[in-house]
């Protein structure tokens, strides 16, 4: 019969699904014991009714059916009270959030963080932006980077639907649980929201809530968030240069040099921010006629390195049309998942091996100095 430190040997490789640490280590695993060949495991859920009860469940038992003397694993669910929650938000944030004075917190703008925070953006809209940023963002989760999306496009929000990722973020103690999908977590004001409804915001509640995205959503140890902003250079695009003021920019554009022109509007608000445009991506080079073969550039051409060019940058890829690519972003699985031999696909992933190159770069950063 295996003895209480062996049942909680095994629970600690049971990670909570939200949070991404060992339950043992969270406080949740409020009893272990064995009744004959049955191990009996209580469990408090972070709230009650924690949409992932079952997966929660399912995984105790597979850690602890194979333990030699055990036949059955009882798992009884419980709920944990306010105050272990609050001890839990403070374990989990390890004291960030609020600074003194109750002055917020984002932890991606301090001196000490590793990740790699790239805003994606765009002049107009119906560039495919939001389908990069998801492409991206996967393309670099299946390289083994743990990923992150801010969906902070609040008026056109779509990456949950494009990530096939639904649901209500569990929220408790002021810390809010992002979400999950193809090995990313995603944030975005449509979990919130009746989507039937438009959202009608102005310049400070935009600024409030992607404050809170990026300060109270508990993200974990990223190595990249992808910020995926609204067309043009407008408020949010504005509040995110001033809290992430480090951050890189990548800028979506069509070949066509009427999108070009707009995007370099978005592209030249970096220096009067302290971003930095990182690259331009041209999406929409060109269409391969599946019967014939034929390659016909429908919104021209040469957009992508004008672009570019003026914002002394570099292509970082071009995107062919692919109609796979759209059906991936209507049914929540991206190209890069479906079709990962097609060429927009590896265009992806050589972008995505790009971008992973340039975390571990210390240019431009500034290193502590001691005496």
């Amino acid at each position: 019969m295996p003895t209480t430190d062996q049942i909680m040997a095994a629970l600690g490789t049971v990670d909570d699904p939200e949070i991404g640490q060992p339950i043992t280590d969270l406080g949740m695993v409020e009893a272990a014991e064995m009744e004959g060949t049955t191990a009996i495991v209580d469990v408090l859920l972070t709230v009650p009714g924690c949409p992932m009860k079952d997966t929660i469940r399912s995984e105790v038992t597979k850690a602890l059916i194979d333990l030699d003397g055990i036949d059955a694993v009882d798992v009884r669910l419980g709920s944990m009270t306010e105050q272990q929650r609050a001890s839990l938000a403070e374990k989990v944030r390890g004291g960030a959030g609020k600074a003194p004075g109750g002055q917020v917190v984002i932890p991606f703008a301090q001196s000490d963080s590793t990740t790699k925070v790239v805003a994606i953006a765009s002049g107009k809209g119906g560039v495919g932006k939001s389908s990069v940023t998801t492409n991206l963002a996967v393309a670099l989760a299946e390289q083994g980077q743990s990923v992150g999306i801010l969906d902070a496009d609040v008026w056109g929000y779509s990456i949950p639907r494009m990530l096939g990722v639904e649901g209500r973020p569990v929220a408790f103690n002021n810390m809010v649980m992002p979400l999950q999908a193809h090995g990313v977590k995603v944030i975005s004001i449509g979990f919130f929201i009746d989507a039937e409804k438009p959202v009608i915001w102005r310049g400070p509640m935009l600024h409030r809530a992607l404050q809170q995205f990026l300060a109270d959503v508990h993200w974990g140890d990223l190595d990249f968030l992808l910020c995926d902003l609204p067309p043009g250079t407008g408020d949010i695009a504005i509040s995110l240069a001033q809290m992430l003021p480090n951050a890189d920019m990548l800028v979506v554009t069509t070949p066509q040099q009427a999108a070009q022109r707009v995007a370099l509007r978005a592209g030249q608000m970096t220096a009067q921010t302290g971003m930095r445009v990182s690259g331009v991506i041209e999406n929409m080079a060109t269409f391969v006629a599946p019967d014939t073969g034929q390659e016909y550039r429908i919104f021209g051409e040469g957009g992508g390195q004008l672009l570019a060019a003026e914002l002394d940058t570099e292509v970082w890829g071009s995107i062919p049309i692919d109609t796979r690519l759209r059906a991936g972003s209507d049914a929540g699985t991206p190209i890069v998942i479906s079709d990962p031999d097609s060429e927009a696909s590896q265009r992806f992933t050589e972008m995505a091996t790009r971008l992973a190159k340039t975390r571990t770069s210390l240019v431009g950063k500034s290193l502590p100095l001691s005496f």
